[in-house]
């Protein structure tokens, strides 16, 4: 059964509305046979990782980057699980298996520059975005909470068996 790793750093309850509502999405009815992991950031490991087929990745931006969890999450897996490097040590490109992976971002005043952290390295894990990069800014309302539950659900169907 193909796996569906959700790491996150979800500290308010902002964030924490949009993560239950990206779960929610990837166990709606209509999805079967994808099997979904739930870690926290600072939780997770190269070997759920490495399990997976897809991952769904969720952060605070804080002060112009991704919070320090999820960053503490690619520093521990990045080599293991198919992290390329350039020569100069910065994020080289991903080779390998393209698997599929959808971001949410939460912020109050901005969310670029976390959204392009997460996305500087990323591109050099065997990853691909398989949807657009939610961002969210200030209060999360029911629309935020319904783009959430699509995300979930979008990178849920791409695994279906």
């Amino acid at each position: 059964m193909p796996r569906l790793l959700c790491v996150h750093h979800s500290p308010t309850a902002s964030v924490q509305a949009l993560t239950d509502s990206v779960l929610a999405g990837a166990r709606d009815d209509a999805v079967s046979g994808v099997d979904l992991v739930v870690r926290p950031a600072l939780a997770a490991t190269a070997d759920d990782v490495l399990a997976a087929e897809g991952y769904l990745l969720g952060t605070t931006a804080n002060f112009g980057y991704m919070s320090g969890a999820l960053k503490h999450f690619f520093d521990t897996i990045f080599l293991d699980a198919g992290g390329a490097l350039s020569d100069d040590g910065s994020a080289g490109s991903g080779t390998g298996g393209r698997k599929p992976y959808g971001l949410w971002v939460h912020g109050r005043y901005d969310t670029t520059g976390a959204v392009r952290s997460v996305q500087s390295i990323v591109q050099a894990l065997p990853w691909r975005q398989a949807a657009p990069v939610l961002e969210v800014l200030g209060e999360v309302g029911q629309p935020e909470r319904e783009a959430a539950y699509e995300l979930g659900g979008t990178l849920a169907a791409l695994l279906m068996e």
